[in-house]
């Protein structure tokens, strides 16, 4: 019997579970893929983390090579070609110096989006996280910081990309009390605090484009199932949501997903990072509010088309920050 890992794990786990393979894709899209790696497909070995409810697996080719291929289309999710197409930009973008797997080739007939990446090999760290694994992730944001884009490119300022989602919020205050009694519920014990201090939320909120503004590298989305261990190398994987911003962001939005895997106090190792030098806790606080209002008001949204388990993710994400945010208030 086929057992659910939602089911067993201690924590939401991070991947959409409805995947495509091989087979469901349209030949015009093997064909193309087969076209543009330039062998015929022999085999794949279908990716088992992250949210993309598309095609994404290693394929070995006749000629004996692999590579990494992600297909969407709307139809598995509408707005999985609009972040394909994002990730095409920011490939072209990425100084030789990133630790993220080089793009090959790419195709966009208007209904999928295909993205062919050089075939890089390892794991996703240990669940609950390992110390090690820790250590290893931690120092390879720190490089990421020092990090600026090719020029020229399409990048745009993170207070430009995120303004959208980052208004969490605001949007619970404007909401009904009944909406607003039900998102605190699903913040448990932090529920009362929520609803006693959600004019100091919306206030903090609102300064988080001040402390975020950079011209640094910020990949945006870094959690355990976007970063690969392999003896030498840290690869950090899946970047469509890159932009510029502060230096500290990766890791400040990177844990509360570590923390929630069991891999320590988010702030205690954001203040030994050296990344955190200078940082203001006013500033970590407004941006980490950003980003909880985010998951907290995203929480409560129905499911998005073939991710079920995004919601339950995020809820969990929103708690541990709250945790967070009420030790720098």
């Amino acid at each position: 019997m086929d057992v659910d890992p939602e089911d067993v794990a201690p924590f939401p786990v991070a991947f959409s579970g409805s995947r495509l393979t091989w087979r469901d894709l349209p030949r015009s899209v093997k064909d193309r893929i087969a076209e543009l790696s330039g062998a015929q497909v022999s085999s794949e070995t279908s990716a088992t983390s992250g949210f993309s409810p598309g095609f994404a697996a290693v394929l070995e080719l006749g000629d004996g090579h692999e590579v990494f291929v992600k297909a969407v289309s709307a139809e598995q999710n509408p707005h999985s070609p609009v972040l394909a197409r994002r990730e095409i930009i920011v490939a072209a973008a990425l100084p030789p110096e990133v630790p993220a797997p080089r793009l090959l080739w790419s195709h966009d007939d208007g209904t999928w989006v295909i993205l062919i990446f050089e075939s890089v090999h390892g794991r996703s760290p240990e669940q609950p996280w390992l110390a090690a694994d820790l250590e290893r992730v931690l120092a390879a944001l720190g490089h990421l910081a020092a990090a600026r884009p090719l020029v020229p490119h399409g990048l745009l300022p993170v207070t430009t990309t995120w303004a959208p989602a980052f208004q969490g919020w605001r949007t619970i205050a404007a909401s009904s009390p009944n909406e607003r009694s039900r998102t605190s519920a699903g913040l448990g014990a932090h529920g009362a605090w929520v609803l006693a201090h959600l004019d100091d939320l919306v206030a903090w909120e609102s300064q988080w484009q001040t402390a975020a503004a950079g011209s640094a590298l910020v990949h945006g989305d870094l959690r355990a199932d976007n970063v690969l261990l392999d003896r030498e190398h840290t690869w950090l994987v899946d970047w469509p949501h890159t932009a510029l911003g502060a230096p500290w962001l990766d890791l400040a939005f990177m844990l509360p997903s570590v923390e929630m895997q069991g891999g320590g106090s988010a702030d205690e190792i954001f203040w030994a990072h050296p990344v955190s030098a200078g940082v203001e806790p006013a500033e970590l606080r407004s941006v980490l509010t950003a980003l909880t209002g985010f998951f907290a008001h995203g929480s409560r949204q129905p499911a998005p088309r073939g991710i079920p388990n995004l919601r339950r993710f995020q809820q969990a994400q929103a708690v541990v920050a709250l945790d967070w945010i009420r030790s720098l208030s």
